[in-house]
């Protein structure tokens, strides 16, 4: 692989087949990772309707940017794994943190589920939690993959071309 195909918007990584491929151009980043939290965060919301949807939840595993595509059927799971792999160090690294807490909290809410003698008392609190907790997480993600990172949150070893490309 040629240092080109590594490199955001040239080569294999261009803008017009990023774009193509529903990954954002400038941080190399695809929303449809996205849909491994948006899943378990509709069965948690459906948990006081249905609290048969606990074993479901029970099932969810984190996985990784990469462990997502590489098992998913998205259309352009290689292109997605090379394009995060030359995304900004300062974007994979608060995506990475952002998930991380993510993790944990569907985590949390799993152990709970598990410990559980019932659900249904449960569910009404953890369906509301889910609301206020990890939705705003999957937004902050969200923006993050669409290139709306604050540089101030950047560690110091970033390079400032590499932060000011993320907002040229």
């Amino acid at each position: 692989m040629s240092l080109a195909e590594m490199i955001l918007g040239e080569g294999d990584l261009s803008a017009d087949r990023l774009v193509a491929a529903n990954i954002n151009p400038h941080t190399g980043l695809a929303t449809d990772y996205l849909n491994h939290f948006n899943e378990v965060v509709m069965m948690l919301e459906m948990l006081p309707a249905m609290p048969e949807c606990a074993e479901e939840v029970l099932e969810w595993q984190p996985l990784s940017y990469e462990q997502h595509f590489e098992a998913s059927n998205f259309a352009e799971k290689n292109l997605a794994i090379k394009a995060f792999h030359a995304a900004p160090a300062a974007v994979r690294r608060a995506l990475r943190d952002v998930v991380t807490t993510l993790n944990t909290a569907v985590c949390e809410k799993q152990g709970r589920l598990r410990d559980a003698a019932e659900i249904a008392p449960l569910a009404d609190a953890i369906a509301r939690e889910t609301a206020d907790e990890i939705k705003p997480l999957i937004a902050t993600a969200s923006g993050i993959i669409h290139g709306h990172l604050d540089p101030a949150e950047t560690v110091e070893t970033d390079s400032q071309a590499e932060i000011d490309a993320l907002f040229a």
